[in-house]
């Protein structure tokens, strides 16, 4: 089912999530490859972008294949989120999301309350909805929230959506957990549900999501517009084109081993050999988990000194992917 927001169409109604420290551009790369059509950045601030920071326009790197593509601004000042809000515009991305939902106290706490403390603060959030629309003239705005704070109802989420959508804000993701869950317990698409009763604009639900069949799941508990993918796209970038198609796709060994190949050598080709060497020792667990010789896999991998030992344990890697039940359920319990 096609999601429409103003300029923007995706025929696919499966959206990968900004996550930081995950969606790079080498992970947006090999998920397009293998049928991802749309992805967020990982998130940046808006005053560190406001700045210049090095740092965060690193995150901001992306190539032309990487498209359509969106950005999230986190942040609760609104006068700054709508300067920064310009900014991306004019940097050619395609859509814009507000971050309300990130719960980590770094963004929570101190005297910045942003991410998902502005569910507590809806005057602000609506406040910070309308700077941001009176600043964007072409591409479409979202946001993304939690149900609430504390309250696991999703009538604080209902509340910030109905804002949103007075604000001119195109559509909302919603996260069925709150900030205190973090990512504990379940994500509750009947509350989802409840956010998409109380608004017209459509609705994203995101949560779990982990194959087909929880995406459908998804879709029939909650009437939601389309599906939001988080950390069921790591490590398993067949995932976008499995629910696209409501198929169980599992990829052979062979192919968990070429793709985490091609994913090495992105890194690489766009972080530098000393970052791809860091970062593929988190990779690698995410491609093996939960198929045999695993565990082994990850303590040889986290020990390799270079890019090539790398290369050379991804090549040699036990030819048998099939998962025991017990590494299923461990995998799925993750």
């Amino acid at each position: 089912m096609a999601l429409i927001l103003k300029t923007l169409t995706l025929s696919s109604g499966v959206i990968q999530s900004p996550m930081a420290a995950c969606s790079d551009l080498a992970f947006r790369l090999i998920a397009r490859e293998k049928g991802m059509e749309f992805a967020f950045l990982e998130m940046v601030s808006a005053h560190a972008l406001l700045q210049k920071n090095e740092k965060t326009l690193g995150l901001m790197k992306t190539v032309p294949e990487d498209r359509p593509l969106g950005a999230q601004l986190v942040g609760c000042d609104p006068g700054a989120m709508g300067e920064a809000a310009a900014m991306i515009e004019e940097m050619g991305f395609d859509l814009l999301d507000i971050n309300l939902g990130c719960p980590v106290p770094k963004i929570t706490g101190g005297g910045d309350g942003a991410g998902s403390a502005l569910l507590r603060q809806p005057e602000k959030a609506e406040a910070i909805f309308r700077a941001i629309v009176g600043s964007v003239k072409r591409i479409p705005v979202t946001a993304k929230m939690r149900l609430g704070y504390e309250d696991s109802s999703g009538a604080e989420a209902a509340d910030i959506a109905r804002r949103a959508e007075d604000s001119g804000i195109s559509a909302v993701a919603v996260h069925g957990r709150t900030r205190a869950q973090q990512y504990s317990g379940k994500a509750d698409y009947s509350a989802i549900g409840r956010v998409k009763a109380a608004v017209g604009i459509p609705v994203i639900g995101n949560g779990d999501v982990r194959s087909a069949a929880d995406a459908r799941r998804l879709r029939e508990t909650s009437g939601c517009d389309a599906v939001m993918i988080g950390r069921g796209g790591l490590g398993n970038p067949w995932i976008y084109r499995a629910i696209s198609e409501g198929s169980a796709y599992e990829p052979t060994c062979e192919e968990r081993r070429r793709t985490l190949l091609r994913h090495m050598e992105l890194e690489i080709e766009h972080e530098g050999e000393r970052l791809a060497l860091l970062r593929m020792r988190r990779i690698g667990c995410w491609y093996m988990s939960g198929i045999p010789g695993a565990a082994e896999f990850r303590a040889r991998i986290c020990r390799a000194e270079s890019t090539d030992a790398m290369r050379e344990l991804i090549e040699n890697f036990p030819g048998n992917c099939a998962p025991s039940a017990a590494d299923a359920a461990v995998a799925s319990a993750q």
